[in-house]
């Protein structure tokens, strides 16, 4: 029996890996463009929407940070999780933002997409799905 699977099986603690469709990981991490977005610079109203896109998950947000650059007026921030992270970057010149969303347990990240939506108001979403930590 593979080590980690006995490890798993023995320990009396919570496991946070993902069984889905036949396989068990880690967690699902989402890598989502927004094309076409709005409210780009705000660092504070996106600190919110990612408060809000966690709470639609299910997630337990731990703490937030964000960053506004200039010129242009970009936003850096990430939401710590108890279940991973949400993080995003903005280019209002090129009204495009790029979010990551990484969950374990039993929140869904796919819930956390239409708040974020709300807020940003992209005309494209592009979205590619990566489960991490598959077991062999």
């Amino acid at each position: 029996m593979n080590n980690s699977l006995a490890l798993k099986e023995e320990s009396s603690e919570k496991d946070y890996f993902i069984e889905k469709d036949g396989m068990l990981f880690a967690g699902i991490h989402l890598l989502i463009e927004f094309w076409g977005a709005k409210n780009l610079s705000d660092a504070a109203a996106i600190e919110a929407a990612l408060c809000r896109a966690a709470e639609a998950a299910g997630a337990t947000v731990l703490s937030v940070h964000t960053h506004e650059f200039s010129p242009y007026g970009g936003v850096t921030g990430v939401t710590v999780l108890a279940e991973s992270h949400i993080s995003i970057h903005t280019w209002p010149e090129r009204n495009f933002a790029a979010i990551d969303i990484f969950m374990c347990g039993n929140c869904d990240p796919y819930t956390s997409i239409t708040p974020l939506k709300e807020h940003f108001k992209p005309d494209k979403v592009l979205v590619t799905e990566h489960r991490r930590g598959i077991l062999p």
